[in-house]
C-alpha cells in the first residue's frame, strides 16, 4: 500500500520560518522527481519546488530565494525549508512523488497558515 505522508504545517507569523517533511512508502518503482505543490484558498494548485533526477532543482518564482527543497529521490523523502513567510504563502502543501513512467503519488496535504 502506497503512503505519502506530509508533516510540519502550522500557523506562523509573517516573516517566520517553517519546515515541512514528507516520506513515502510502498513505492517500488524508481522515482524521477519528488517535490511540493501548494493550493492557496480559492486558487489552483501550483508547483512550489521539486528535486529532479539528473536536473537542477526547480522553484516557482514566488518562492525562489525564500524556500529551499532538500531530500533524497531514492529514499522518497523530501523536505521544504520555508523562510520569510508571507500571508501569500498560506496554502495546503502537498508532497508528490513522480515516477519515471509518469505516475504521480500525492499526499493528503499539510496546512500552512501565515497570519499575525
Amino acid at each position: 500500500q502506497v503512503q505519502v505522508v506530509e508533516s510540519g504545517g502550522d500557523l506562523v507569523q509573517p516573516g517566520g520560518s517553517l519546515r515541512l517533511s514528507c516520506a513515502a512508502s510502498g513505492i517500488v518503482a524508481t522515482p524521477y522527481a519528488v517535490g511540493w505543490h501548494r493550493q492557496p484558498p480559492g486558487k489552483q494548485r501550483e508547483l512550489v519546488a521539486a528535486i529532479r533526477r539528473g536536473r537542477s532543482d526547480a522553484y516557482s518564482d514566488a518562492v525562489k530565494g525564500r524556500f529551499t527543497i532538500s531530500g533524497d529521490i531514492d529514499q522518497k523523502k523530501v523536505y521544504l525549508q520555508m523562510s520569510r513567510l508571507t500571508p501569500e504563502d498560506t496554502a495546503v502543501y502537498f508532497c508528490f512523488i513522480e515516477l519515471e513512467g509518469g505516475s504521480v503519488y500525492v499526499g493528503q496535504g499539510t496546512r500552512v497558515t501565515v497570519s499575525s
